[in-house]
């Protein structure tokens, strides 16, 4: 069941098609009808507020893009968010991500074959989810490889996309182009 019916473009308020043109004009190049934006476009200032956020997340994190996208898995994984793996899997491929590394993961193991840069970022991300905070160890590896910048654009970069996976998981988006669910619900 669909819970949140498409905006046409005629039918939107002005406030909406000013948030989907803010879009549209940075790096994405478009409004994905199907993703989180779209069901953000309800609240067209928090849309416009949170898509630069993610913009700078996506686009302009301090973490090289393989790690960027890696930890963008592993929430969606944690949040069993189809559409947020569906959108991420292949970008975190072509970043450079091991397939064996992806597959692990999506079936809600700890990957075996992760180099110890992306082990760093799983256990921090991990730890996080899990319990809420890190330890002092999780915070030290990725701190020693990335700095404090990248301890704080790591972090902001999970909570963004849990946000995502909330919203997500709340619109109920249909799959796009009726694919399977990648990922088994895990509790």
């Amino acid at each position: 069941m669909i819970r949140f019916k498409p905006l046409p473009e005629n039918e939107m308020t002005e406030a909406r098609r000013r948030a989907v043109q803010e879009l549209a004009s940075g790096p994405r190049g478009r409004m994905n009808s199907t993703g989180p934006n779209a069901l953000l476009l309800r609240s067209p200032d928090l849309m416009s507020r949170t898509q630069k956020v993610g913009e700078y997340l996506r686009y302009q994190s301090s973490l090289p893009a393989r790690l960027n996208e890696f930890a963008i898995l592993v929430t969606a994984r944690q949040w069993n968010a189809q559409v947020e793996w569906i959108a991420h899997h292949p970008l975190a491929l072509k970043a450079g991500l091991e397939p064996s590394v992806a597959e692990d993961l999506a079936q809600g193991k700890r990957p075996a074959a992760m180099k110890e840069d992306e082990a760093a970022i799983y256990q921090f991300c991990k730890e996080l989810h899990d319990t809420k905070t890190v330890s002092d160890a999780a915070f030290k590896a990725v701190a020693d490889r990335f700095g404090e910048r990248g301890v704080i654009d790591l972090t902001g970069l999970t909570g963004y996309y849990t946000m995502l996976a909330m919203v997500l998981n709340v619109g109920q988006q249909p799959l796009p182009g009726g694919v399977a669910p990648p990922l088994a619900i895990l509790n």
